[in-house]
C-alpha cells in the first residue's frame, strides 16, 4: 500500500543521513586520508630539488644520504656537518634528552610521562629527533647577519660550554662562541618543570664598528608523521597565532596544504608558531612585545622533505663596546589544556590553548572537554566521567525529550485508529494524509518530535568524538576491566568469545583483517563487548517507538541496529559507552513516559511473557 506518512519519512531520512555521513567522514575519510598519506611518504622519499629556498635563515646542510638507524651513532656524530657533537644532558620532571653542542640544538627530547603504548615496558614517547635520522626533528637557534666579519652562530656552530654540566629546573647553561672578529656570543638555556625552555642571546661587540644583527629561531621536521593521516579530523602540520595589538588569530596548515604552499610568511608582533601533531606541539614563543617576520616552508630535499616553522626577529644594533640580549622560548611538550591554558596567563602567550584541535564546534567541543575534565577531578575516572556527562546531557535536553517521547506514546496508542484511517481510504492517498494529520492535531501530537532528541545528539556525539580524539588527557585513560584505553577501540572480539579463546582472530588466514578488532577504520566483522550491547540498546529504543505503518520501512529500521552496530564497532570504547548509556537513559525515561499513557512496550512484554510466567 502507497504510504505518504511525513513523519515516518523524514525520521528514516534524517536518521539515515546522519549516521552515513557522520561514518563517510569520520571512518572512510581517515582510511583515505592514510592513503593518501602513504602515497606522500613515497613521493617524498624520492623527491629531489634545491636544498635552500630564498629567504630562509640558518639552513643547516644538506641531511645526509644514508639514513642513520643507531640513534646512538647520531648522537654522537653531528650528521648534517660530519663533527663529532658533545652534548649536555637535559632532565626534568617531565623531559629527559640531550642538547648538542653542535648548533646548540635541542633534538634529542623524550616526554617522561607518556608513553607510546600501554605495555608495561613502553618506552617514553619520543618527542625531537637528531639530524641523520628518518624523521629527524628539531629546534634550533642562531643570529643573521649580512657580512659579518667572523660570522655568525648558526646550525653548524660548535658552542663551549661554560658554566652547569646538566640542564635541569635549577641549573641553566652557558655556552659561549667567539667568532674571532670582535663578537662575542653567549647562550643561556633554561628549562622549567614542564615543557617550556628559555633561549637567551647575548651578543657583545669588542670591536671598533657598530654591527646589524637578526636573531632567529626554527622548529624543522624531516619528512612527514609516519602515524599521518590515521583519522582525519585531527590538524596535524604548521600551527600558530599572529597578529598585533593584542589581537591574534590562529593559522593551522595540514602537511598536504603545506607542501602544495612550500612558503607562507606573516609579520606578527608577538604570538608563536611551530609544527603539532595529535597530542604534541613544538612551539616557538617571541617575546610578546617584539615584531617578528614568521614564515611556514617546505624545502625540498634528495631523500625527504623538510617542513620548518621559523620566527626572525628585527634588525638589532651593537655598538661597540655594547651589548644587546635577545630572549625566545620554545615549547616542546604535550599539549595539555591545563598547561597551555597556564602558560596563556603567565607568559601572555596568545591563543595557545588553541594549539588543541578542538574543531569547528570549538564553542563546545571545550566546554565538553572542560565539563569532563570536571568530572574526573570528582569521579577519578574518565569512563565515568563520561557516564556522568550523559546525565548532565539528558537533563538537559529532559524537557524536549520528555514533549518527543509524549508524542511518540500517544502515537503507539493511536495505531488502531490510523490503520482504521489507512483501511477507509486506502484508494485515496491525499484523503489518508488529511486524516491522519488531522488526529495529530486533534490529540496533540507532533509526528517530528522523535527526531527532535537525535538530531540534536549529533552535535554533542561529534564534539565527544572530538574531545576523545585530539586531547591528551583522553589518551589510554581507562575505564574497567578490559577497557584500558577509552580513546581506542574495544579490543574485545566476539569470534575468540571475548578473550575467553586464546587465538587472535586477525591472524585468521584470508580474512583476518575483516575479523580482527584492531582495525583503524572501515567496517569489520570483528565486534566487541561494548558494540554489541550499542546495538541491542538503539533495537530495544527503536522497539519502544511506534510500528512502522509501511512495511519496506518497518524492514529496513528493523535491520538498522545490525548495520550501525558494524558501523559503530571501530569508533572509540568511549563513544560507545556514551551512546550506549545515552540510549539505556532515553529507554528509562521513555519507559517512564509510557507507562504513563499506558502504552504498551517491549520490556512489559517480556516481563510478561517469559519472567512472570516462568514465575507462576
Amino acid at each position: 500500500m502507497k504510504d505518504d506518512n511525513g513523519r515516518n519519512t523524514i525520521l528514516f531520512v534524517v536518521i539515515t543521513v546522519i549516521f552515513l555521513v557522520a561514518y563517510q567522514f569520520l571512518v572512510l575519510g581517515p582510511q583515505a586520508e592514510q592513503r593518501k598519506a602513504a602515497l606522500q611518504a613515497r613521493a617524498e622519499s624520492t623527491a629531489t630539488g634545491p636544498a635552500r629556498p630564498a629567504g630562509e635563515v640558518g639552513s643547516a646542510a644538506p641531511a645526509a644520504a644514508k639514513v642513520i638507524e643507531d640513534r646512538a651513532q647520531a648522537l654522537a656524530t653531528d650528521a648534517a656537518t660530519g663533527q663529532t657533537s658533545a652534548r649536555v644532558r637535559i632532565r626534568t620532571p617531565a623531559l629527559q634528552g640531550t642538547l648538542s653542542l653542535v648548533g646548540g640544538r635541542i633534538d634529542d627530547l623524550f616526554l617522561t610521562q607518556y608513553r607510546e603504548t600501554l605495555d608495561a615496558d613502553s618506552p617514553p614517547v619520543e618527542l625531537f629527533r637528531p639530524q641523520g635520522m628518518r624523521h629527524a626533528y628539531q629546534a634550533l637557534f642562531g643570529w643573521s647577519g649580512p657580512n659579518v666579519a667572523g660570522g655568525v652562530p648558526g646550525p653548524s656552530t660548535v658552542w663551549r660550554l661554560t658554566r652547569g654540566g646538566e640542564l635541569t629546573p635549577t641549573t641553566p647553561i652557558t655556552l659561549t662562541w667567539d667568532n674571532g672578529a670582535g663578537l662575542r656570543f653567549t647562550r643561556v638555556v633554561s628549562v622549567d618543570d614542564r615543557f617550556v625552555f628559555t633561549v637567551q642571546d647575548t651578543v657583545a661587540n669588542f670591536g671598533a664598528t657598530p654591527i646589524t644583527l637578526r636573531p632567529w629561531g626554527r622548529v624543522e621536521r624531516l619528512g612527514v608523521p609516519a602515524t599521518l593521516g590515521k583519522n582525519q579530523i585531527i590538524h596535524e602540520g604548521a600551527i600558530g597565532a599572529f597578529g598585533e595589538d593584542g589581537r591574534h588569530t590562529s593559522r593551522q596548515l595540514k602537511y598536504g596544504d603545506w607542501r602544495k604552499k612550500p612558503v607562507e610568511e606573516k609579520e606578527s608582533v608577538g604570538g608563536w608558531l611551530g609544527i603539532t601533531d595529535q597530542y604534541w606541539l613544538a612551539a616557538l614563543i617571541p617575546e610578546q612585545d617584539q615584531r617578528v617576520e614568521t614564515a611556514f616552508r617546505v624545502r625540498e630535499g634528495q631523500a625527504f622533505n623538510t617542513y620548518s616553522a621559523t620566527m626572525l626577529g628585527m634588525d638589532r644594533t651593537v655598538a661597540p663596546g655594547r651589548q644587546i640580549t635577545h630572549t625566545q622560548r620554545l615549547f616542546a611538550g604535550a599539549k595539555r589544556n591545563e598547561i597551555l591554558a597556564d602558560y596563556e596567563k603567565s607568559l601572555g602567550v596568545p591563543r595557545l590553548i588553541y594549539a588543541i584541535d578542538w574543531g569547528f564546534l570549538f564553542f563546545l567541543t571545550r566546554p565538553l572537554f572542560l565539563t569532563l575534565d570536571f568530572l574526573y577531578g570528582l569521579l577519578g575516572n574518565v569512563g565515568m566521567a563520561i557516564l556522568g556527562l550523559t546525565v548532565l546531557v539528558k537533563l538537559l535536553l529532559f524537557p524536549l525529550a520528555n514533549k518527543a517521547y509524549e508524542s511518540l506514546s500517544k502515537m503507539r496508542n493511536l495505531q488502531p485508529k490510523m490503520e482504521e484511517i489507512k483501511k477507509k481510504h486506502s484508494a485515496d492517498a491525499q484523503k489518508q494524509q488529511q486524516e491522519l494529520m488531522a488526529l495529530y492535531q486533534r490529540e496533540k501530537i507532533n509526528p517530528l518530535a522523535g527526531c527532535i532528541p537525535i538530531v540534536i545528539q549529533i552535535p554533542v556525539f561529534y564534539a565527544l568524538y572530538k574531545v576523545l580524539t585530539v586531547t591528551i588527557e583522553m589518551r589510554h585513560a581507562p575505564f574497567f576491566g578490559w577497557i584500558q584505553d577509552l580513546s581506542a577501540r574495544d579490543p574485545s572480539n566476539i569470534w575468540n568469545l571475548f578473550g575467553l579463546i586464546p587465538w587472535d582472530p586477525s591472524s585468521a588466514p584470508l580474512i583476518g583483517g575483516l575479523l580482527g578488532s584492531d582495525a583503524t577504520g572501515g567496517i569489520t566483522l570483528g565486534l566487541g563487548v561494548l558494540a554489541i550491547f550499542y546495538g541491542f540498546t538503539m533495537w530495544l529504543q527503536q522497539a519502544m517507538n511506534p510500528p512502522m505503518p509501511d512495511p519496506v520501512q518497518r524492514q529496513i529500521f528493523a535491520f538498522l541496529p545490525i548495520v550501525f552496530t558494524f558501523i559503530m564497532a571501530p569508533f572509540a570504547a568511549g563513544l560507545l559507552i556514551y551512546w550506549a548509556w545515552n540510549n539505556v537513559l532515553s529507554i528509562l525515561q521513555q519507559y517512564v513516559i509510557m507507562h504513563r499513557f499506558k502504552a504498551e512496550n517491549p520490556i512489559d512484554q517480556f516481563i510478561d511473557r517469559y519472567i512472570r510466567k516462568t514465575a507462576a
